[in-house]
């Protein structure tokens, strides 16, 4: 099993063996923040609410990885990183009180 820069390999539970990318799991977190936004149906319920709390601390959970990696990431994962912040960022202060 050859790993490359950026990449590890997982167990799924169906026993499989999986690569996960440093990009899929910005963008798991990224999806999370838009559950909590309310931008996107909770996998659970199919419904959509916003909680402003719970999408703060994702993106803040974003933010925080963001620095911490800052100049250990690949051309593409800066432009991802930057993309997701931004959107989610725009999403979360023009989210509308419910």
């Amino acid at each position: 099993m050859t790993e490359r820069r950026g990449e590890t390999f997982v167990m799924h539970g169906d026993g499989a063996e999986g690569p996960i990318s440093f990009s899929t799991f910005i963008l798991g977190l990224a999806s999370t923040a838009l559950i909590h936004l309310g931008e996107a149906p909770n996998p659970d319920t199919g419904q959509t609410s916003a909680h402003p709390e719970l999408a703060r601390q994702s993106l803040d959970l974003l933010d925080l990885l963001e620095k911490k990696t800052k100049g250990n990431r690949t051309p593409e994962e800066e432009q991802l990183f930057r993309t997701l912040l931004t959107d989610l960022r725009l999403k979360f202060v023009n989210l509308k009180p419910r």
